[in-house]
């Protein structure tokens, strides 16, 4: 076989790659207990160990046992315990009952990737023998696969530990609480022509096959907001009786709002929540009076000029009904990513759009067992974009698109405005 460029340093890349970010996976989940690690508080979110067990099974199926000749698996029961939504892969697991594999053990997990680590970084060692391409492609999708879960492990804990009456921390902070003035900053309207712009990934570097194909889309005019939504602000909206207030809510937000007697972002606390005086006799952070907010940190006072975050997008829809606004629809977000002025495009809260997540004209899944990883869930979620504090860095990227329904929350997950010119 012939190569267009030189194969080892390519490979030899990769395979730092792979290590970089297989520890990074074990890293986060280092300060939880074998308890934390399995324990699922919700069918929406998975255990931190079977996140470390599916990211390992990945490679394994997708990579080693078509791949590598004479690989054995580690486990083969782990085939059917692992698998989390490929159908061509034959049955799984049912996903609200992760959180009951107390076996296999968290040990064994670990030893599994090891196992699986090994095999992979063999393989890798001799690529001049592969089949190059798709072996590269492959690495590469389950390395960006496990920064997915990575900060679906951050995220899933999160909510987790919010269940428990203690709130523990995830991790303690490295420095103490501060409480900021409560009057934010001035939003800035930076106005945007419109027109015709070209959207999506230009296929230079990796991306996940719903960022293609790149294809032009026609805007209105519009403005948006040079910055994210912030608690300050948002604090404004609970106290003008935001969430008592149907005619802001779209249907379906206002019937979720009264089922779920939603009062404020998933993780505040309101001055006179009882777990906040539990904490205060245990050597916590004492109540001080106004808004709380549990994070990763545990509890902490209110930052008012930071983004808000575990919104739904019925509150975000709703908060921006409220200030005479919109959401910006995904194609005006990435038009302005780099807008002169515009500021916490990434790496604060994912930014809820009101694009529906739907196929790109023109759009193909990727081929074989991938084809299942994006495009069937092109149904009934809304898109966000920009990236969380939570997701890895270097993961994301303007054309970058993420998807959850309406009502979820438990991601770090905000809004930035947008309104017609």
């Amino acid at each position: 076989m012939t190569f267009s460029r030189p194969i080892a340093p390519v490979a030899s890349a990769l395979r730092e790659q792979f290590r970089t970010v297989r520890a990074a996976s074990v890293a986060l989940a280092a300060p939880l207990s074998a308890e934390d690690q399995c324990i699922q508080s919700m069918p929406d979110a998975s255990p931190t160990k079977w996140h470390l067990a599916h990211t390992t099974w990945f490679f394994e199926t997708v990579l080693l046992q078509p791949h590598a000749a004479g690989y054995q698996p580690f486990d083969a029961r782990f085939h059917y315990l692992f698998n989390s939504y490929y159908e061509a892969l034959g049955p799984r697991h049912p996903r609200p009952q992760r959180g009951l594999l107390t076996r296999p053990s968290l040990d064994e997990v670990h030893a599994y990737r090891r196992h699986v680590d090994e095999a992979v970084l063999a393989l890798l060692a001799a690529p001049e023998a592969l089949d190059w391409a798709a072996i590269e492609a492959i690495v590469a999708l389950g390395l960006n696969h496990e920064q997915q879960h990575q900060e679906l492990l951050l995220t899933d804990i999160l909510h987790a530990l919010s269940c428990n009456p203690l709130l523990p921390a995830y991790k303690p902070a490295s420095g103490p609480a501060r409480r900021l003035a409560a009057v934010p900053a001035e939003v800035r309207w930076l106005e945007q022509p419109g027109g015709t712009v070209e959207v999506g990934h230009a296929r230079e570097g990796f991306c996940f096959d719903n960022e293609t194909p790149r294809h032009a889309a026609l805007l209105r005019p519009y403005a948006i907001a040079d910055r994210l939504v912030n608690c300050g602000d948002y604090a404004q909206f609970i106290a003008d009786g935001g969430y008592r207030r149907p005619e802001l809510w779209l249907s379906d937000g206002w019937a979720t709002v009264q089922a779920q007697g939603w009062r404020h972002p998933a993780y505040w606390l309101e001055a006179d929540d009882p777990r906040i005086a539990t904490l205060g006799a245990g050597g916590g952070p004492a109540a001080t009076g106004g808004w709380q907010v549990f994070g990763l940190h545990g509890v902490r006072p209110m930052e008012a000029d930071a983004p808000v975050s575990q919104l739904s997008f019925y509150e975000a829809a709703a908060y921006a009904e409220w200030a005479g606004a919109r959401l910006p629809t995904e194609f005006e977000w990435e038009a302005a990513f780099d807008a002169p002025g515009i500021a916490q495009m990434s790496g604060h809260v994912w930014q809820w759009t009101r694009s529906s997540y739907d196929p790109y004209p023109g759009f193909r899944p990727l081929p074989g067992i991938a084809a299942e990883y994006n495009g069937k869930f092109m149904v009934g979620q809304l898109v966000l974009r920009g990236g969380s504090v939570a997701t890895p860095a270097g993961h994301t990227r303007s054309s970058y698109r993420n998807f959850f329904p309406p009502a979820a929350r438990w991601q770090f997950s905000g809004l930035r405005l947008a309104k017609d010119l």
